[in-house]
């Protein structure tokens, strides 16, 4: 039997709750360790909140992208348009379901939207500069370092709290179309 493909939909505000779940899930605690874009062994606290996630649904040139199956939220992405580019962003997959081929499916959606929807023919991300094996798999994808890093908000919590004192992030980029 074949499984069915999974929902794309845009988040409403009533997703809000699940979504920062699953966000934690996929990046902060013991939870998040059963799949491999876990941040716990760089990062303490929360990886997001309510109010950024509502910020993200809510905003007039922002999309938080749904991935669903059997009515379950089982992914996400923020995507947001900038000064000819779009952003992507609060990516996350559920742990239980990394390496099943999710990521590539949604990252090919999200570009797809950006170029087709918003017309922008380049996506833009931020990654955390010590992530090799995150950032080689956005290699695969076709996206490339540029090198320009910005440093990571530390001490403000919101963002996490670091057990690190060299994080930062860098820009990755890839040309649509």
């Amino acid at each position: 039997m074949t499984m069915p493909a999974p929902v794309f939909r845009t988040a409403t505000p009533t997703d809000v709750p699940a979504l920062v779940e699953l966000i934690e899930s996929a990046y902060r605690g013991d939870s998040s360790r059963a799949g491999w874009t876990t941040e716990a062994d760089l990062l303490d606290g929360q990886r997001t909140d309510p109010e950024g996630v509502a910020q993200v649904v809510n905003g007039a040139d922002s999309r938080m992208v749904v991935v669903e199956d059997d009515g379950e939220p089982i992914a996400c992405c923020q995507l947001e348009r900038r000064d000819g580019h779009a952003y992507f962003g609060m990516f996350a997959v559920r742990p239980s379901r990394q390496g099943d081929g999710l990521g590539k499916l949604i990252i090919a959606e999200a570009e797809r939207f950006a170029l087709e929807e918003w017309g922008v023919d380049e996506m833009r991300m931020t990654v955390i500069s010590v992530r090799d094996d995150l950032i080689a798999w956005y290699e695969r994808r076709g996206y490339r370092r540029t090198g320009e890093m910005t440093p990571f908000p530390y001490g403000d919590e919101r963002f996490g709290v670091p057990r690190r004192d060299d994080l930062q992030f860098e820009l990755l980029v890839k040309k649509l179309g």
